[in-house]
This record gives structure tokens, C-alpha cells and sequence, in this order.
């Protein structure tokens, strides 16, 4: 099955555990399982990062995290979002049949807006892009959070609308992938760890940077020697480095009280950084040879454009574009 699913190239951190536990670790999986396309988002970053420099930067800390977390490039795609500039093209030829009220409908645009972000025709037209993204490799199944549902229904119904309107079958529906034990990592606050909310844990952060991170998790002042809360925040990050026997153990001795949320704050810096250790020396390697890291980037498009480039000459001959077929 052809799996297709992406990550947005915003924030000068680098990604985030929300990102990893979240989206990365099950591409990693899936790659073995099924045919994987993933991709960095840099045209959806334009709707809040107005650097160049940047934007570019932060390209290159999203493959070096997907490439040190084991993404092989030679089971998956990983390519730059405007390496393939014909998305750009289909994301024309689905606005033209989107309805207004579909995008008005949109409870991202809403979000980010109530945000102080600014509202322009990139951000407001955001799900079209995102659509086109997903519809023009048809793939059979999209990895989204609950909170991303809805782009994908828009995605669908967009398919279902260019089909309709030109009496062609070119877009197949994609079916939502969303994986069972995938909880919503939270942030430092106890919000959804993002990086509009400046409350993430970056994986490959300096050590001392994570170790502040950590210790800035937020917490309540329950003294020691009483019983904890096992739903806080702290704990359900350390729940994401621990087994089940061990998660069970630990929350039945913090609800008979005598452990204190600084002592599990250590416990969870040291389980962090033994996970990612393996990685980070990974990724300090690969950081070193940029040049091969590009050379992934422009095979991966490479071998996207002779996916695409058949639905994307099957959707402007339905339509009437360019030359007859």
C-alpha cells in the first residue's frame, strides 16, 4: 500500500518529541511495510517563516532528524516540497472547484488566526496546498492526528468535487491512517507539545538545553510525601521512555506519595537522552557531509516526479490543459 505523509519546515528548533513520537517514529515503521512517501514542507512554512536563509536551515534539520531516526532512503521517498513545483500546479487546478464555504470551514485557519497569526490567502488557502500534496501520488492511506482529520476530508472532498465536475475518475479517496497508540504529547505547559505554543522538547537539542526543558516542565506543589497525580504532564512524558511493567510500578509509587516531581524530571532527562543517544551520534555524522544529505533530497523528488507526473497528465487532460493526450 502507498503511504503518503509530511512535516512542516518551521521553528528554528529543530523537531520535537511531539513530532517524533507523534508522526517520525511511525514512518520509520511503516517504510518497511509499505511503499512510504514523505516529504518536507517548505511551501506550507511560508505562511509564518518570512526568511530565506532559514527556511533553508530548517529543511536541512528535518531530513538530518528523519535521516538519524532511521528513515532509508532507499525503502521510503523523502524529498523538499518545492523540489516538486507541479503541486503547486494541481493545488490551481483544486481551488478552482473548492468552495469557499470548505476552506471557511477550516479549523486550523481558525486556530492559527485566534493565534495572531496573520491572516492571508497562503494560510486561508493552506488546505488546498496540503490537499494537492496528498491526491497527486493517490495514495491509499494518510498518517494524521485527530487533530488533522478534517484536511484530510477536505482533501477528500476536493477529489471528489474535480472528479464530479470533469466526469473523470483521476483522484482515488485516501483512507485516514490513525494509529491507536499515538497519544498527544504534551508540551512544557500541559498544551499539545507545538512549536506555535514555544512549549516543545527538541530531540536533538544540547544536552544542557534539554536538561532546562525538562526541568521547566510545569508542576504543582504537591509536596513529596504525598500521593501524585499520574495524569500530569511529567508523567505522561516519562510514560513515553517507559514499558508497561515499568509505567505501572512508577505511577503506584507516586500515588502512595514519596516521590517528587524533581526526581522524576531526572529520571526522564536520563531515559530522554539514552533514547536519543544512538541518534544524535547519527545525526552529528550525517550534519558533516550536507552534500549527501542533498543528494537524498533530489533522488527522492526524482523518483516522486515519476509517481506523480501520470495523475498529474490524467487531472489537466480531464480538465482541457495543454496539449491533447
Amino acid at each position: 500500500m502507498r503511504i503518503l505523509s509530511g512535516i512542516q519546515s518551521s521553528g528554528e528548533t529543530g523537531c520535537h518529541l511531539g513530532n517524533y513520537f507523534g508522526a517520525i517514529r511511525q514512518h520509520v515503521a511503516h517504510q518497511s511495510e509499505h511503499e512510504g512517501i514523505f516529504f518536507i514542507a517548505d511551501y506550507h512554512s511560508m505562511t509564518t517563516v518570512r526568511d530565506a536563509a532559514l527556511r533553508r536551515r530548517m529543511v536541512l534539520d528535518v531530513a538530518l532528524d528523519y535521516l538519524a531516526c532511521g528513515l532509508d532512503p532507499a525503502q521510503a521517498i523523502l524529498y523538499r516540497q518545492s523540489d516538486l513545483a507541479e503541486t503547486c500546479e494541481l493545488a490551481w487546478m483544486l481551488s478552482t472547484v473548492t468552495p469557499m464555504g470548505l476552506l471557511q470551514r477550516a479549523h486550523s485557519y481558525k486556530d492559527k488566526v485566534a493565534q495572531g497569526v496573520q491572516a492571508d490567502h497562503g494560510l486561508f488557502a493552506y488546505p488546498v496546498l496540503m490537499a494537492a500534496d496528498i491526491l497527486q501520488f493517490n495514495p491509499d492511506l494518510v498518517p494524521v492526528g485527530q487533530d488533522q482529520k478534517q484536511h484530510l476530508e477536505m482533501a477528500r472532498d476536493m477529489a471528489q468535487r474535480f472528479n464530479h465536475v470533469y466526469e473523470r475518475e483521476v483522484f482515488a479517496l485516501p483512507e485516514p491512517l490513525i494509529p491507536k497508540d499515538v497519544a498527544v504529547v504534551p508540551g512544557l505547559d500541559g498544551r499539545k507539545m507545538s512549536k506555535t505554543y514555544e512549549n516543545t522538547i527538541g530531540m536533538f537539542w544540547p544536552a544542557k538545553r534539554v536538561k532546562k526543558a525538562v526541568m521547566a516542565v510545569v508542576t504543582d506543589s504537591t509536596p513529596v510525601e504525598d500521593p501524585k497525580d499520574t495524569d500530569a504532564t511529567v508523567f505522561q512524558l516519562w510514560s513515553l521512555f517507559a514499558s508497561p511493567a515499568e509505567r505501572e510500578s512508577y505511577f503506584a509509587e507516586a500515588r502512595k506519595g514519596g516521590l517528587g516531581y524533581g526526581h522524576v524530571k531526572q529520571d526522564l532527562l536520563a531515559r530522554l537522552m539514552d533514547y536519543f543517544g544512538p541518534m544524535r551520534e547519527r545525526r552529528e555524522e550525517l550534519a558533516k557531509r550536507p552534500d549527501d544529505v542533498e543528494d537524498v533530497l533530489s533522488q527522492g523528488v526524482a523518483r516522486a516526479r515519476e509517481l506523480m507526473r501520470p495523475i498529474l497528465s490524467a487531472a489537466r487532460d480531464a480538465s482541457g490543459l495543454g496539449r491533447p493526450a
